[in-house]
């Protein structure tokens, strides 16, 4: 029986929920690499994410995400940090299932809303006019967006609950976690 290096880790969740904070946190204690997807299609295309959905559309930057993600699942002892959307396509699913460990930080809407309350810099947390939403508005919009993706966050390898804690025991919890999968 030969064993496979799984050494590839993908945090997702919705935004808000930690990714970016925790993303080099945990890859400085596994001794990795780390990767902020939204932060490469910056450096790709040389526009805020912001600009990309009000230039070109959701489904551009959705192409340049999936582009990108390709990419990176070619990468080893790497922990990517996904946008929040990343995943809730099957393709982007199934690859990043294939090729490493998905884990969900999974955070509830209220503290979403809470944490993404002042944000100014989320296309998808603003009307059609690129306007800032009233806060029911902002909760309505929040609870739609999170019902949509849930079912596909919830295939993830592992879930960690972020809700009220602080981000060390957050880190600890994900490598213990990911200390019984790296080797499979």
């Amino acid at each position: 029986m030969t064993t496979t290096l799984r050494d590839l880790i993908y945090l997702t969740g919705f935004m808000g929920s930690g990714k970016s904070t925790i993303a080099p946190i945990l890859a400085n204690a596994l001794g990795y690499d780390v990767i902020d997807l939204d932060n490469e299609i910056v450096k790709s295309t040389g526009k805020k994410i912001t600009n990309i959905f009000l230039e070109e559309g959701e489904e551009r930057f959705r192409s340049i995400e999936r582009e990108l993600l390709q990419q990176m699942s070619l990468r080893h002892r790497c922990v990517v940090s996904l946008g929040g959307g990343t995943i809730a396509n099957n393709a982007n699913l199934t690859l990043v299932k294939s090729s490493g460990i998905l884990t969900y930080l999974k955070t509830e809407d209220e503290e979403i809303f809470r944490r993404l309350r002042k944000k100014t810099d989320r296309p998808l947390l603003k009307n059609d006019e690129g306007e800032t939403l009233t806060d029911a508005e902002l909760r309505a919009r929040i609870r739609h967006i999170l019902g949509t993706r849930e079912h596909f966050y919830q295939q993830a390898d592992i879930i960690i609950e972020t809700m009220n804690q602080r981000v060390g025991l957050t880190v600890d919890a994900l490598v213990r976690s990911l200390s019984r999968r790296i080797v499979e």
